[in-house]
């Protein structure tokens, strides 16, 4: 509170609020925390991680030792989600199967997405003929399904996790394009980049660090959403024969040793496939408590 006196002038009363500032992230997470589903999302994805990290200690067998004399026991003390056709232990192939599918997930959208935040910003940035070719191939890779496409790559690269990765990444790419180029274009609009860029700064600059950082929320979240299609399409196509092979402890090759035992063992299936819902449920929340979180529209 200030008095301020002045022999001419009447009494001047002025007073100075400071008004909390809460900062960014604190705004996110306020709103991010107050979905419940999100947090459950957040929470089932830690304790993926930390099961695949931990595998080696968590796991009471080796994943891929084989005991022809405990094959098919049913879930046990010993054995808490029993035994495969092989003896081998179902819980310690399945923790260690975390670090397969996690993995395969995560690289899949980081391969996506290094190409397709690539070509986004650069059809957005420059636009005209480079917008063209960009995009147009973009719309020629979103007319295939998903899961054909990857088929189709896998098919001519030959079976395995890494190509398996190659072909779940390709299919990421024309959708973080599509989402980056419109971000982009929405904010080289801005005064301030006009400013920038009259200030002599380079493309590169404007681009890399001007622009992506202002348009990372949008990414984020799809980054969040694909990790869990990468998984679920990744396990598919193990499933189908085309990724990991056996004696591999990846959660879709597992169900597709287990599905032969559907009716004797079906535990075999069926615990690969609860840790292959719970987990791309657990990204899905995730993802839509962030894209709420991120949107403005969201906040109080």
């Amino acid at each position: 509170m200030k008095i301020e006196m002045d022999k001419e002038k009447p009494l001047l009363v002025t007073q100075t609020i400071d008004h909390p500032r809460q900062s960014v992230f604190g705004n996110f997470l306020s709103v991010f925390m107050e979905n419940k589903a999100a947090v459950v999302g957040g929470l089932i994805i830690l304790f993926y991680i930390f099961i695949a990290v931990f595998a080696p200690v968590l796991a009471p067998y080796h994943p891929h030792d084989i005991n022809l004399d405990n094959k098919l026991i049913p879930p046990s003390m010993e054995h808490w989600m029993g035994t495969d056709d092989k003896g081998r232990d179902i819980l310690s192939r399945i923790l260690y199967g975390s670090r397969l599918s996690m993995g395969v997930g995560f690289a899949a959208v980081i391969f996506g997405g290094f190409f397709g935040i690539t070509l986004g910003l650069i059809a957005g940035y420059y636009g005209k003929w480079l917008d063209t070719i960009i995009m147009r191939c973009m719309d020629v890779l979103l007319a295939f399904p998903g899961i054909l496409l990857a088929l189709a790559i896998v098919s001519a690269l030959g079976p395995s996790l890494i190509n398996v990765t190659i072909a779940v990444g390709a299919f990421s790419v024309p959708l973080f394009a599509r989402i980056v180029r419109g971000s982009t274009l929405e904010v080289k609009q801005l005064e301030y980049i006009d400013a920038i860029r009259s200030l002599g700064a380079r493309d590169g600059t404007i681009i890399f660090k001007h622009i992506l950082p202002n348009i990372l929320s949008p990414i984020i979240v799809q980054g969040t959403l694909r990790v869990a299609t990468a998984i679920l399409s990744a396990a598919g196509l193990s499933f189908l024969g085309l990724g990991a092979q056996p004696p591999s402890s990846e959660w879709g090759t597992m169900l597709s040793s287990g599905r032969d035992f559907l009716f004797t063992a079906p535990y075999i299936a069926i615990f690969p496939g609860l840790a292959i819902a719970f987990l791309v449920l657990g990204f899905n929340i995730f993802g839509d408590g962030l894209r709420d979180a991120f949107d403005p529209r969201m906040k109080k």
